[in-house]
């Protein structure tokens, strides 16, 4: 691996800030090997997505590969709606135990449930679990309001959740982001304002969106929904190796630490800005990260 560059420092896994939060969208075994080969230390925590993990014929042995490398397995939140729609937690609970799985996702982005309830259940979960409580709703139309989102947020961390995770889903069209894919900021704004951003995952499926939190909130900010083909690219944006983050991470002018040879003192060019490939900006004006309540 190489090491003559000098980056950001990044926090040894289990790390508590910089979580890269992975999307497994139903991989086979193989494929899940030879992507962590590359890419394994940067996960942080693998999510079967949605309810794929009840339709997955090598589900056990897909838990243990992940084990082997570390890195926390947790099921979809629509696996756990389900399964609360149908009264069958317990039985979901124990099948989590049997798999020796030890996250868990409690969200409510579909099915209808009272928040004082989801509050019990996360309490009661988190006594065996860590718990990852998702606040949003899968349909754009049913969004909660700035206010709603830090009142709910709040309320399950104090619960037991272990982070909070906002919605955004596989598209990055939803909850804190608009029917295009920006970012809502106001949301952000607020809820960052009211709980610290370290105790927050951001579902960032799309690189404008990583690219984004990365600049506002510091490259140390948690983000989620990533596919598997995307955690080396979030990782050089997060270490400035892309040239959508480079200025920000790194010095704007390029110094040169060897005297010249001629003894003559030489001035080094500074580099034009570039903007982010691909992408529109999401936002015109910066902020800072969020407070502690």
């Amino acid at each position: 691996m190489l090491d003559f560059l000098e980056l950001p420092e990044r926090p040894e896994k289990p790390r508590e800030t910089g979580l890269t939060h992975v999307l497994d969208p139903g991989l086979g075994t193989g494929q899940a090997c030879d992507r962590l080969d590359a890419c394994g230390e940067f996960v942080d925590i693998v999510k079967l997505g949605w309810g794929t993990g009840y339709v997955t014929e090598c589900l056990p042995e897909k838990v243990a590969l992940y084990q082997e490398y570390g890195i926390p397995v947790c099921f979809g939140g629509t696996l756990f709606e389900l399964a609360a729609l149908q009264g069958q937690v317990e039985e979901y609970v124990d099948a989590l135990a049997d798999l020796g799985v030890d996250h868990v996702e409690v969200s409510t982005g579909v099915i209808e449930m009272d928040h004082d309830r989801k509050c019990e259940l996360i309490d009661d979960l988190s006594e065996d679990f860590v718990v990852l409580s998702e606040i949003g709703r899968k349909d754009s139309e049913e969004g909660l309001s700035p206010q709603e989102w830090s009142t709910q947020a709040a309320r399950e961390l104090d619960a037991g959740a272990w982070k909070v995770v906002t919605e955004g889903r596989s598209s990055g069209t939803t909850g804190v982001y608009d029917a295009e894919g920006g970012v809502r900021s106001e949301l952000i704004d607020g809820l960052t304002a009211e709980i610290a951003a370290d105790r927050i995952l951001f579902e960032a499926p799309r690189k404008d969106q990583q690219i984004w939190f990365i600049e506002e909130l510091s490259p140390s900010v948690n983000l989620g929904n990533i596919d598997m083909t995307d955690v080396i690219p979030l990782e050089t944006l997060r270490q400035g190796l892309r040239s959508d983050t480079l200025h920000m991470i790194h010095s704007d002018e390029r110094t040169t630490h060897e005297e010249p040879t001629d003894g003559k003192t030489t001035s080094a060019e500074t580099p034009s800005n570039e903007t982010h490939d691909e992408e529109k900006p999401l936002r015109s004006a910066p902020r800072t990260g969020g407070h502690r309540r």
